[in-house]
């Protein structure tokens, strides 16, 4: 059995006292040997893999160009009250450029900041959300790299390991525009494959448990990459081995807690990606507005054979010798 591989790429604080609650770093700085210093801050919604490995991809790219970085790094912990504290504060400070990793990151630096570069990454898609005016010519001082996913090939995986799969379920947060645009590319891709979607909503993490009960018995989960529902992913794994239910993941990070398989898109090199850009503006005086939002081409395969035969499946011997990565 071979899988169906992506036919195209997709191109294109009101305080310093509340900052300092809510952040995930220590503002340390970054030493190299080349002329140029810049100061950066990065806002990150929450802590977990994907955006983690986002942000330490931007900032590796600075240390591969030997560019000295002082970092001002904060985590607003899930909460769009403290990406909204955190993006006023650096609206205020003497900062070269602004890092918004996730959606409502962006959203709340696109807002409050005007009168520097912004630029996001763990966008799905960012025109929709309102972060500019179009992917192609973004028009302001926000640009970033999106990590629009292959959804269609990622559902399909339900029916490559599990062919007699007749529904899939979806938890996902009301308030990610990034979450919809997902789940309506899910509805269309399982309309060829004839199976059935069943969604549920969350307003947080906390929620997550019993948003997966309301699914009732179903054959497979996906997990979109909804930071909500990937900040709890356990809890979706906890579900799928009691149910004997395939879980799909968006990204490797999952999969390395549990779920059975993805092929999605390397979020280190997603955020070495944003980082170019960024070198771009500071060092070339690219302008944001001029530059289109990019997404990323390069996908991995991530299978986890223990976690799929805990959940009722066993993954073909050619899947796993064609993964990228097999987690033990």
């Amino acid at each position: 059995m071979r899988l169906k591989r992506l036919a195209t790429a997709i191109v294109a604080v009101s305080s310093v006292i509340a900052v300092s609650a809510c952040s995930g770093g220590d503002g340390a700085g970054g030493e190299g040997d080349g002329g140029d210093s810049y100061s950066i801050g990065i806002s990150q919604l929450v802590q977990h893999p994907a955006l983690d490995a986002a942000s330490e991809g931007f900032k590796k790219s600075f240390e591969d160009a030997d560019v000295t970085v002082e970092w001002d790094e904060q985590n607003a912990q899930g909460e769009q009250a403290n990406a909204t504290s955190i993006a006023q504060t650096f609206a205020n400070q003497d900062l070269d450029l602004v890092l918004a990793v996730a959606t409502p990151a962006a959203q709340a630096a696109a807002q409050a900041i005007t009168s520097m570069p912004v630029l996001f990454t763990a966008v799905t898609d960012a025109e929709e959300a309102g972060l500019v005016k179009s992917n192609d010519a973004p028009g302001g001082n926000v640009t970033g790299t999106s990590d629009l996913n292959p959804v269609a090939e990622q559902v399909q995986l339900v029916k490559d390991l599990k062919p007699d799969a007749k529904t899939v379920g979806i938890v996902y947060s009301s308030g990610e525009v990034n979450s919809q645009v997902q789940v309506d590319l899910a509805k269309e891709a399982a309309k060829d494959l004839d199976v059935e979607i069943k969604e549920a909503t969350i307003a947080n993490s906390g929620e997550l448990a019993q948003a997966v009960n309301s699914l009732g018995d179903v054959d497979a989960y996906y997990v979109p990459t909804d930071n909500n529902v990937v900040s709890a992913v356990t809890t979706m794994v906890q579900a799928a081995e009691k149910h004997k239910a395939l879980l799909v993941g968006s990204e490797a990070g999952q999969v390395e807690q549990g779920a059975a398989i993805t092929r999605g898109i390397d979020y280190t090199k997603l955020g070495e990606q944003t980082g170019t850009m960024a070198l771009k503006i500071l060092q070339d005086g690219e302008k944001p507005a001029d530059m289109p939002v990019e997404t990323s081409s390069d996908l991995e395969l991530v299978v986890n054979p223990d976690a799929a035969k805990r959940q009722g499946v066993e993954i073909p011997q050619d899947i796993i010798d064609e993964a990228d990565s097999v987690i033990e």
